[in-house]
């Protein structure tokens, strides 16, 4: 298909947040790493080219070329990837899908929106900054919170319980359909049909 209609640029960029290392690997707040993950294992593909401080791959997925990445930077510097590859390929905010963790919604819960406030999220705080605007869509996926006494930092950065494990990779399965569907149809449709 050397001169076909599909154009090689790249028209979306999709990205999963987490932190790099094995001591964040399963943990909560990389929710983002394991969706994109996962998407990546089902395309044949591996997350495994470096450059924009992000492992990532090019893909075509749900009709569009893709640019699937996990920022290396850690999370709380996530937008710094984000910018340097959106730049790059001149991907607008609104077709910068963020797919990351959310402790305000039930374990497992999706809830997708095309824009709004980071909401205490470190990683969202920081894209927001590099791209200079909060337009663009999102997949969180909810992990609950800590009791009542439990601290916010170890819990996102503790491991799901079996019993969890099991509604987050359902959750995970449902969030790449729900990422093939704002690629596709746009944001809109994708809320209507999954939060």
């Amino acid at each position: 298909m050397l001169f076909g209609n599909k154009s090689s640029a790249v028209e979306w960029l999709i990205v999963g947040l987490g932190n790099p290392g094995k001591k964040y690997e399963n943990t909560r707040h990389n929710m983002g790493f394991l969706t994109v993950d996962l998407l990546a294992e089902q395309k044949g593909v591996k997350l495994n080219k470096v450059k924009f401080k992000a492992a990532y791959n090019l893909m075509e997925f749900s009709g569009a070329r893709c640019l699937v990445m996990k920022p290396q930077t850690y999370m709380n510097l996530s937008g710094e990837a984000v910018r340097e590859a959106a730049q790059f390929y001149k991907i607008p905010p609104e077709q910068v899908l963020v797919i990351y963790d959310d402790v305000s919604l039930p374990v497992g819960k999706l809830r997708v929106r095309p824009s709004g406030s980071a909401g205490g999220h470190n990683g969202i705080k920081n894209i927001i900054a590099h791209l200079g605007t909060q337009d663009f869509p999102r997949i969180k996926i909810g992990t609950g919170a800590p009791g009542e006494n439990g601290d916010m930092i170890d819990w996102v950065i503790g491991v799901p319980s079996q019993g969890e494990k099991k509604v987050l990779l359902e959750a995970f399965q449902r969030a790449i359909e729900a990422a093939a569907c704002v690629v596709e149809h746009g944001c809109q449709k994708a809320m209507n049909e999954f939060n």
